[in-house]
């Protein structure tokens, strides 16, 4: 049986999954394969390096940086978190990426993104984090108004989370019988519309399909938060998500905040430690309950 994993987007709501899955790493806890969306795809590629803690490390360190995320960027360059900054630099020199264990892992890892000129979602599977894995991870988080869309390997790309915010289906489809689905919003979060759908609308009419795509995300991903927890009630996914709503916005400067949203990650991903353990068939007593105590 291949066990996946399965990481929501949310931009810096992202952090709380990092808290989850470095507190898994620390644990032992392994998993066949993953698949990360926007932030999920960011934060979840440390689990195939094997790098728990590195991103909260990185984020707290440049999170006032204003090549990492500002509206002078998005000015600048059309994308509000810095394109060649973030990731490139900050993984290249300021806070290694380890591309060797990344490579010689034997975890699949996927990145979501969304093809804008058929709005469907594409899975990219990245093998080295070379930089055309790291432009696939950089299109999966590339929200619309936010970035500029990424033109790579013959596509149009942007965020992965217009298309298939929670890719359970995609995984259970590629052969992962049982999942471990980390959100990060509420268990009972409902989609609405978005006040920017008009300016997508204007931003982007060369591509209709991306703006019926931005338009129909509401339905799709409450459909996707119902399906999970039907697998969840059929014994197929095992979900962790924050109890409330996490106390940060897309962007966020302060690091108290940044610390406050992966702390409360650290604390739901030790709490399910033991029914995580049930589920994945573990038998194996903790290595490392408390982790480095972030």
């Amino acid at each position: 049986m291949k066990y996946g994993l399965v990481l929501e987007g949310g931009a810096l709501r992202g952090l709380f999954t990092a808290g989850v899955i470095d507190v898994l790493m620390e644990n032992g806890i392994d998993f066949d394969g993953a698949v990360g969306v926007s932030a999920g795809a960011c934060f979840g590629c440390n689990y195939k390096s094997r790098q728990p803690g590195r991103a909260i490390r990185y984020n707290t360190r440049f999170c006032r940086d204003k090549r990492y995320c500002s509206v002078r960027s998005l000015l600048t360059t059309g994308d509000m978190f810095g394109a060649d900054f973030c990731y490139h630099k900050i993984p290249e020199e300021l806070d290694l990426f380890d591309f060797k264990t990344f490579t010689n892992d034997p975890m699949e890892f996927f990145a979501v993104c969304t093809d804008i000129e058929t709005g469907k979602p594409v899975y990219h599977r990245c093998r080295d984090a070379g930089y055309s894995d790291l432009e696939w991870i950089r299109a999966s988080a590339s929200m619309p108004l936010a970035a500029r869309i990424v033109c790579h390997e013959g596509r149009k790309l942007l965020d992965g989370g217009i298309s298939d915010s929670i890719p359970l289906r995609f995984m259970e489809a590629t052969g992962y019988e049982k999942n471990v689905v980390i959100l990060t919003r509420p268990r009972s979060y409902t989609k609405s519309h978005s006040r920017t759908e008009k300016l997508i609308a204007l931003r982007y009419k060369k591509y209709p399909a991306l703006v019926k795509a931005c338009i129909n995300r509401p339905d799709v991903y409450n459909r996707q938060l119902k399906y999970v927890g039907e697998a969840e009630a059929a014994g197929r996914a095992f979900v962790i998500a924050p109890e409330t709503a996490l106390p940060i916005s897309h962007i966020e400067h302060d690091q108290d905040v940044l610390l406050e949203v992966y702390r409360t990650g650290r604390t739901a991903g030790r709490n399910c430690l033991e029914d995580l353990r049930k589920f994945l068939g573990c038998t194996s007593e903790d290595p490392d309950p408390d982790g480095n105590n972030i």
